[in-house]
């Protein structure tokens, strides 16, 4: 059942007949129905982040923190949930859980890219001649806009308007300083990743179980990937009910 918070600037799907003991927030481009098999039959809201599924989009291009300011909103008027996000909605969660863990009853995070890549080839040529041309206004700003479309990832192609412009920030982001700032507090965190995630690979979860020490748990799903398949939902699903009931 669709419900409207915050006056207007947030949708969820609420499910269940109780006040919501899970919050889910799902990917990037994705939306509040990737949830529904792993909150069957639970006291649970999966939101619609602002810019996707009914949620109006930010007025600006808010970075992640904005993100979670909007999410400890809704969150403040239920009884510390335990917080699942995937992907883009991990960003938020991890966030969150920083600034705001007397919001939560525990986090439950799962193919979010945690950390900075190690390693990765350069923009094509074209375009880095064209982003230092631009740098010394040597053409145009639609110029510019025309090569970032024809060499940009899909999810930057298919970014619109001020959700490009949060995209570019969201991407550049690190969670180091996040992860200790959980890591000194009792809360429990569950990453659940899959095997051959390659947006956010095996190693991103592995450093951050260094910085989270016995707060966390780590489960590696074997053959799965980036996006909620079967396993993962499984795994979720274990994950959530541990952190629900303990």
């Amino acid at each position: 059942m669709l419900t409207t918070l915050l006056d207007g600037r947030a949708f969820g799907e609420k499910h269940g007949k109780g006040a919501a003991t899970v919050v889910a927030l799902h990917g990037w481009a994705r939306n509040r129905s990737d949830w529904g098999s792993t909150l069957d039959g639970l006291d649970a809201l999966a939101l619609d982040q602002p810019g996707f599924g009914a949620t109006p989009a930010p007025d600006e291009a808010w970075n992640t923190r904005q993100y979670a300011e909007w999410l400890a909103e809704i969150l403040r008027d239920l009884d510390r949930p335990v917080l699942v996000g995937h992907s883009f909605g991990g960003r938020v969660a991890v966030q969150l859980a920083a600034a705001h863990p007397e919001l939560v009853r525990g986090l439950v995070i799962t193919g979010l890219p945690l950390f900075r890549p190690k390693t990765g080839g350069k923009p094509k040529l074209a375009y880095r001649i064209g982003r230092w041309a631009y740098a010394k206004k040597l053409i145009s700003e639609s110029r510019m806009d025309g090569l970032r479309e024809k060499y940009g990832s899909s999810d930057y192609r298919n970014a619109k308007g001020v959700m490009r412009e949060v995209l570019v920030k969201a991407v550049n982001d690190d969670y180091t300083e996040q992860l200790e700032s959980v890591a000194a507090t009792d809360l429990p965190v569950k990453l659940v990743w899959g095997e051959n995630d390659t947006a956010a690979p095996s190693w991103m979860p592995d450093e951050a179980m260094a910085i989270l020490g016995d707060n966390a748990t780590l489960e590696i799903v074997p053959g799965s990937a980036h996006l909620l398949d079967a396993g993962l939902v499984k795994s979720l699903r274990v994950a959530i009910d541990d952190l629900r009931t303990n």
